[in-house]
């Protein structure tokens, strides 16, 4: 049984076409914070786009422009939802992900031929790959413009459009590696609490590393993704009552100083992945090893909920049960959530009792 277990593990840990995300290594953080990465964006009215600004090499420009083009003529554009491809421009990577996404002139009573107007903003950097992994950050980042480019003038370029463009790659792609960098070898207690609906606080810090840490337990967390999203609910609500459960970071110091910390050994098994993937500073083999270990933690709850109706009637499922939990080393945190999802089921709620005495007895 243990031995499947590390098994699993390792299997859950060793990323798909990893040699995908090595061609993206950064070599030296500290010299170069970021990949070739590169913007544009345009004016789209009617059938014709009009370059506002890019940082594309000259030669390159014209070639994303016919791109767009074809795109926009078979609708494969949609207002506000971003597409990510490859594309083959003249720059030093030939091949690079590409993320496209239209913004819709909102339409008025004065300006009724205004429908299907807008701007076409283009990011590009690393592979389609690597930039799927990041499509919501993606979205959210342009939906940032949408203000701006309302009201937008040219002599305003330079001071505000311009630098928000620019650190697309920082702010959108960035947040995972630089949160691990931050915290090092405590990332477990972060993976645990998000996996745990723990409310983290963080003081004396910056608002870009607050941003950066909210982000990161959203994106370990299951809310939105287990079968019975009241689960998640009911347990946060529960964790945010309890303020002695909430895990603290003082960024005063560095690295920073962390209180009421809580893990166990499946989390601090996947923090090794994480510090070995930071380690060659590469955000999207670190976010591809987030959604892993989502996915491991997912499995694993629906292997207990399954051991759980079937120990109702077995006394070797519920064995069995007791084995899973002490191999798979998040026995708390799948106890915790399936205590929450079962709390209306009485037979449930009195094996999953036994099951933490037993989990208790053997820590």
């Amino acid at each position: 049984m243990f031995a499947s277990q590390t098994s699993s593990f390792q299997d859950s840990i060793d990323v798909d076409d990893k040699d995908d995300f090595d061609g993206e290594d950064i070599a030296s953080y500290g010299q170069k914070t970021q990949l070739n990465c590169y913007y544009a964006i345009y004016l789209y009215e009617g059938t014709s786009l009009t370059l506002i600004d890019s940082s594309l090499p000259t030669e390159a420009e014209p070639e994303l422009r016919t791109y767009i083009c074809r795109r926009l003529s078979k609708g494969a554009l949609l207002g506000g939802m971003g597409n990510i491809a490859t594309v083959e421009l003249s720059l030093p990577e030939q091949a690079v992900g590409c993320y496209c996404c239209l913004l819709e002139q909102p339409t008025s009573p004065e300006q009724p031929d205004a429908d299907g107007n807008g701007h076409v903003i283009c990011f590009l950097g690393g592979s389609e790959k690597g930039l799927n992994l990041y499509r919501l950050e993606l979205d959210k980042y342009v939906q940032g413009l949408q203000s701006t480019l309302q009201s937008f003038e040219l002599q305003n370029l330079e001071k505000d459009l311009r630098p928000y463009l620019s650190r697309w790659y920082e702010e959108s792609v960035m947040h995972v590696y630089r949160v691990v960098q931050l915290v090092q070898n405590n990332i477990s207690f972060l993976l645990h609490a998000a996996l745990s609906h723990n409310h983290v606080e963080v003081t004396n810090a910056d608002e870009r590393t607050k941003a950066d840490i909210s982000r990161f337990i959203k994106a370990a967390s299951l809310q939105g993704l287990s079968q019975q999203d009241t689960t998640s609910a009911s347990l946060c609500k529960a964790m945010s009552e309890d303020a002695h459960s909430h895990l603290t970071l003082d960024c005063s110091a560095t690295p920073p100083t962390l209180a009421n910390t809580v893990s166990n050994r499946f989390c601090d098994d996947w923090s090794r992945a994480f510090l070995n993937a930071a380690e060659r500073a590469n955000p999207f083999l670190l976010r591809q090893i987030l959604e892993n270990f989502k996915l491991k933690a997912i499995q694993d709850m629906n292997c207990l909920k399954r051991f759980v109706r079937q120990a109702e009637m077995s006394h070797y499922a519920l064995f069995r049960c007791c084995q899973f939990l002490q191999g798979c080393g998040n026995g708390d945190v799948l106890l915790q959530n399936a205590m929450a999802e079962h709390s209306d089921m009485p037979e449930a709620c009195r094996i999953i009792t036994v099951l933490e005495e037993f989990l208790g007895e053997h820590s």
